[in-house]
């Protein structure tokens, strides 16, 4: 009887409730962070991209107060600000390149990508890139004369970059980040694209991607019941996906636990660690209907990225000519129209995660769910996490119907782990790492493996 009774405890334990593993606690310094992001600094930035009456892609180069090149250049120069602020610890760096000819670039242009690094103190080599846009545009993308002050779209975004820089630049992180800014996104992703070109010819270890494009929180919305939100696209299907990876996919339910989607996860699960009043509305998609972003480049080039963009769009202040109409009702992206304290609270999502990814221990690779033999066990198995102060492990897992990790167990230090009487074909897996100091890895999502490693660790008995 007694047996009989633990045997239902137990049963309970693993099915009737969530299993938590060690809470993870808020970190000081990143409380401090998120206190340290400034509205009115984000409002300053703003206004100082719209003075230069256009940023098309295409508009003057050599102009010191008007146009694309006079925005580049000052972007330049307030990361070189920042840096100088920190004892030179930002790099600034540009990345100049030829544009040929192309459907909205009548004549082979030069671009020029603006970003400055933080490099990392343990593991420099793990990338972190928060990006906006800094072109803009009116009605017409090729249009280069006429008032283009892209306030929301995507100065917004650029000023996110440029805030983060100012503020993160201060602490020190494991990993590197790159806070990074791109033109040619309206003439079809261009400044993005040569990016990640770029990283994929240097195999460049960039862990996540993050674009902010259209984040000014539009002041028309203000009533929406989503105006506490700030929406995060990610893809299920990756972008780069071979017909095998498909085959596979569709074999075991993959669609919703793609890199991306473990990542969009992972923002809003840390955002609700440090935010009240303000959090992330996680969207199944890649993108917007019949829109993209810079994200999709890094997505194509097998880099795990995502899009934040306010929670609701008004499309008379987008993309258009300033103008009054007839009626009276004004047209165009101006400031006028850009909530700067909706546009901070963006700032203190993107910082949170970037600061518990560059913190945390990368993600455990070559994370694999055993598929030989018939068990209603289901075993995990990794490979050993190379961070110098890895602790261990957490497996975590959900109702396949559901859309977040709810329960998760710390293994220890080890590399497989046996969940038993819990079957692979009732459940969703994933592991993430631990370091010492609790900082927890995005969560992996296994891929099917015929056999065990040798040498399993007992498996833990899990706890409330």
């Amino acid at each position: 009887m007694k047996t009989k009774l633990f045997f239902l405890l137990s049963a309970c334990l693993i099915f009737c409730t969530p299993i938590i593993a060690q809470k993870q606690k808020p970190d000081p310094e990143v409380q401090r962070m998120i206190k340290e992001i400034s509205a009115k600094s984000i409002e300053g930035y703003i206004r100082k991209l719209v003075s230069f009456g256009t940023r098309n892609t295409l508009s003057d180069q050599n102009d010191k107060t008007r146009g694309i090149g006079a925005a580049r250049d000052w972007i330049l120069e307030e990361f070189r600000k920042i840096s100088a602020d920190c004892g030179m610890c930002l790099q600034p760096q540009t990345q100049a390149f030829l544009q040929p000819k192309a459907n909205r670039v009548p004549e082979p242009t030069t671009l020029t990508n603006v970003f400055a690094i933080l490099p990392g103190t343990t593991d420099p080599g793990r990338v972190y890139v928060v990006s906006g846009h800094y072109d803009s545009m009116c009605g017409s993308p090729t249009d280069t004369k006429c008032d283009a002050p892209g306030a929301n779209d995507d100065a917004s975004g650029t000023a996110v970059s440029i805030e983060l820089a100012r503020v993160m630049s201060k602490y020190k992180f494991d990993a590197t980040i790159v806070f990074m800014t791109v033109p040619g996104e309206e003439q079809g992703l261009l400044g993005a694209t040569h990016y990640a070109e770029e990283a994929l010819k240097a195999k460049m270890n960039i862990e996540a991607m993050f674009t902010n494009d259209i984040v000014g929180g539009v002041t028309t919305q203000k009533n929406s019941p989503f105006r506490r939100k700030v929406r995060i696209f990610s893809e299920g299907v990756p972008s780069n996906e071979t017909p095998q990876q498909a085959n596979t996919r569709r074999s075991v339910g993959g669609e919703n636990d793609s890199a991306s989607r473990q990542l969009a996860r992972f923002v809003k699960e840390q955002a609700d660690r440090y935010l009240k009043d303000f959090g992330v509305m996680m969207i199944y998609r890649r993108d917007r209907y019949g829109r993209g972003g810079d994200h999709i480049p890094f997505l194509e080039r097998g880099f795990t990225a995502a899009r934040f963009t306010e929670s609701d769009e008004d499309y008379a202040h987008q993309h258009q000519n300033v103008r009054t109409a007839a009626n009276g009702k004004f047209f165009g992206d101006t400031p006028d129209y850009v909530d700067f304290d909706y546009t901070a609270n963006v700032a203190r999502v993107n910082l949170i995660a970037l600061a518990s990814l560059a913190r945390a221990p990368g993600k455990p690779k070559n994370v694999g769910i055993i598929t030989s033999g018939l068990t209603n066990d289901t075993v995990l198995r990794w490979d050993a996490n190379p961070d110098a102060d890895i602790a261990g492990y957490e497996v975590v897992w959900r109702d396949t119907v559901v859309a977040e990790w709810t329960n998760s167990i710390a293994v220890g230090n080890v590399l497989t782990y046996t969940a038993k009487g819990m079957s692979k074909d009732n459940f969703f897996f994933g592991v993430r790492a631990v370091d010492k100091s609790g900082n927890k890895s995005p969560v992996v999502y296994p891929r099917p493996a015929q056999a065990p490693r040798p040498a399993a660790s007992p498996s833990p008995t899990p706890s409330q």
